[in-house]
């Protein structure tokens, strides 16, 4: 019996979709990480300056440079995501806006986490790009599990986690040098228009942006909404102030101090 360690394999892209099945598969039974990223978001308004897949291009980008240090690769991103709140994202009845209900997100990570680790994954890693989806996300997994037998002990895991929790409040500081207004509200402000700056600033049209007060919404949730209490431009803070240097920044450090996480947790050489 050839008690040789296995070749590892490096592919030629992170993202799944760029590398072949075979490829995939020798990646898989080479045993040298086994770690799946799925960037999470959704079709969402964020504003007249950008873009609808706002949510997902970010987590799509932090994931991909989270694997170009971790070794891990990219599966395709779950470019819908739950209804956006009018508290978080503006709201479920604005135009562009289009959604999946729990059930059905629910049911997505159920299968998206189940598939992985049949094919063969160690570890799979959902990084969340929109604030609605988390618990729904959470669901997803912790049903794949049960399918599967995987509990305490196993050495196989999964990670959930959104990207904004790992901006560090140094980095707020220096993007919001006269004070951060809070994670409730950043919704198409200074935080997503400066990373969409930074990554993809074809898409961002700063002409269209506009500088109006954070929205002042209640502490409870009104069902139907009052679309009146949305700011007319669907933004719940201003972009104002907005620039690459400042989405450089936090892209940096976000993916570092994500990559470090996950490296650690997971016992990865970097």
């Amino acid at each position: 019996m050839n008690s040789q360690p296995r070749a590892a394999i490096n592919p030629p892209s992170v993202h799944l979709s760029e590398i072949d099945a075979h490829t995939f598969a020798a990646w898989l039974d080479a045993g040298t990480n086994g770690v799946v990223l799925v960037p999470v978001g959704a079709m969402e308004q964020h504003g007249p300056h950008v873009p609808l897949g706002t949510d997902a291009l970010l987590s799509t980008s932090i994931a991909a440079a989270v694997a170009e240090t971790t070794g891990a690769l990219v599966a395709q991103p779950v470019t819908y995501g739950y209804k956006s709140q009018q508290k978080s994202g503006g709201g479920n009845h604005l135009p562009g806006t289009t959604s999946l209900d729990a059930a059905t997100l629910i049911g997505l990570t159920r299968c998206l986490t189940t598939s992985l680790f049949t094919q063969g994954a160690r570890h799979v890693v959902f990084i969340n790009g929109h604030f609605e989806n988390y618990q729904f996300l959470y669901e997803g997994i912790d049903l794949a599990l049960n399918d599967l037998g995987i509990s305490s002990g196993d050495d196989r895991s999964v990670l959930l986690l959104s990207y904004w929790d790992y901006v560090a409040s140094e980095t707020l500081e220096t993007v919001y040098p006269e004070g951060f207004p809070g994670w409730e509200i950043e919704h198409g402000g200074v935080l997503e228009t400066s990373l969409m700056l930074h990554l993809q600033p074809g898409l961002v049209d700063m002409d269209r942006s506009v500088d109006h007060p954070p929205a002042a919404l209640p502490k409870f949730d009104r069902l139907p909404v009052v679309p009146s209490r949305t700011p007319a431009t669907g933004c719940l803070s201003s972009p104002a102030g907005s620039d690459a240097d400042k989405g450089k920044l936090l892209f940096d450090q976000v993916v570092d101090t994500l990559a470090q996480d996950i490296a650690r947790e997971l016992r990865l050489k970097r």
